[in-house]
C-alpha cells in the first residue's frame, strides 16, 4: 500500500495530478498540514490528509456534501473548518466519484478567499 511511511496516499495524488493536468488546470502542490496541498490562484482547492481528500467546497451545497456516505466534517484542529470536507477512500474510489469532488472544488475556487497571506490587489 501506498501510506507505509507517508503521510499521504501516493495513489491519490496521481489520480488528482492526472484530473487537474486533463482539464489544463494551472497548479502548485505544498506539503503542509501533514500531507499536500493543491493550490490553484493562491487558494487551497483540495488537498490530502493521510487517506482522505480534502476538499474545499464552500458553504453552498455543504450541508448536503455531508450527508453523502464517506463525507464528513474537515475537523483538523479541534473545530470544524466550514465549506472544508473530509472524504473517505471508499466515497472516491472510482475516477467518476474523484471527479465529481474536484470539479466541485475547481467550482468554487474562483469564489473563494486567497490563502496567500498579506497579499494586495
Amino acid at each position: 500500500m501506498y501510506l507505509s511511511n507517508m503521510a499521504y496516499d501516493e495513489y491519490l495524488a496521481e489520480r488528482i495530478d492526472q484530473i487537474l493536468i486533463s482539464r489544463k488546470v494551472e497548479f502548485l502542490v505544498k506539503k503542509m498540514m501533514g500531507g499536500l496541498c493543491y493550490m490553484m490562484d493562491d487558494k487551497i482547492l483540495c488537498g490530502i490528509i493521510k487517506d482522505q481528500l480534502m476538499a474545499r467546497i464552500g458553504l453552498k451545497g455543504y450541508e448536503e456534501a455531508l450527508k453523502v456516505e464517506g463525507v464528513n466534517i474537515m475537523n483538523f484542529t479541534g473545530r470544524s473548518m466550514k465549506g472544508y470536507i473530509f472524504i473517505e477512500m471508499d466515497a472516491i474510489d472510482t475516477d467518476v466519484q474523484l471527479e465529481y469532488w474536484i470539479e466541485r472544488c475547481l467550482t468554487f475556487n474562483p469564489l473563494a478567499k486567497s490563502s496567500k497571506k498579506g497579499k494586495k490587489s
